[in-house]
């Protein structure tokens, strides 16, 4: 049935102009939850808009177009095809084919873990590694600056060095096990971690009040 490559998911959404899919307003709820996760989005450096169309196809029960979008959280079609297309690119919104429908329409990924993880992969984890390769390029730096000191320099240069490598070399430690917790994340995530973090949360809501 489904003839274009682009379009691997087959869904059907009703047409009825009452369904939830073309309803005209967001709840006072999918107003809530979107700017929460707009606030959020944006204090983690993406976008307001990315995070209120993610937590709207989230809350959806059926597929969105971009129109539906652009209606629902007022914006204009060039802001919702830029941020469909930064969403599609993380990862963390797909395309999908509605039948009958000539439309792309979308939906959110909803294995939060999965989506969490993906992102610190593909972003934070590249942070990381540029940091890693810049403090051993610092202290590469040091070593030749060291090699390269002359008497008249006097011993003040030299504590500098040390101190500067010292403290350097501590930042490298740290960044490593950041990278290290990093790669465990994704890791976890792989195997889908979201049954244990469930668990959790339901044994920290069992726990008594201390």
């Amino acid at each position: 049935i489904c003839s274009r490559r682009s379009r691997p998911s087959l869904l059907r959404v009703p047409t009825d102009l009452s369904s939830p899919a073309v309803t005209q307003s967001l709840w006072p709820s999918e107003v809530i939850v979107s700017d929460v996760i707009g606030r959020l989005i944006e204090f983690w450096g993406f976008k307001r808009n990315l995070g209120r169309i993610w937590a709207v196809l989230y809350l959806s029960p059926e597929a969105l177009s971009a129109e539906d979008l652009r209606r629902l959280l007022k914006l204009s079609s060039g802001a919702v095809s830029m941020s469909l297309g930064e969403l599609l690119r993380w990862g963390i919104v797909r395309r999908v084919w509605v039948q009958g429908e000539r439309r792309d329409f979308y939906v959110a990924e909803v294995q939060l873990w999965k989506m969490i993880s993906r992102v610190f992969s593909e972003r934070e984890k590249a942070e990381i590694d540029a940091a890693i390769e810049a403090f051993e390029e610092a202290l590469a730096a040091l070593d030749r600056q060291k090699q390269s000191l002359k008497k008249s320099d006097g011993p003040r240069a030299l504590e500098r060095i040390e101190l500067q490598k010292q403290r350097i070399g501590q930042l490298l430690d740290l960044a490593k096990l950041g990278k290290k917790l990093l790669d465990a994340l994704v890791s976890t995530a792989k195997v889908d971690a979201e049954p244990l973090v469930r668990f959790l949360l339901g044994r920290s809501q069992q726990s008594p009040v201390r």
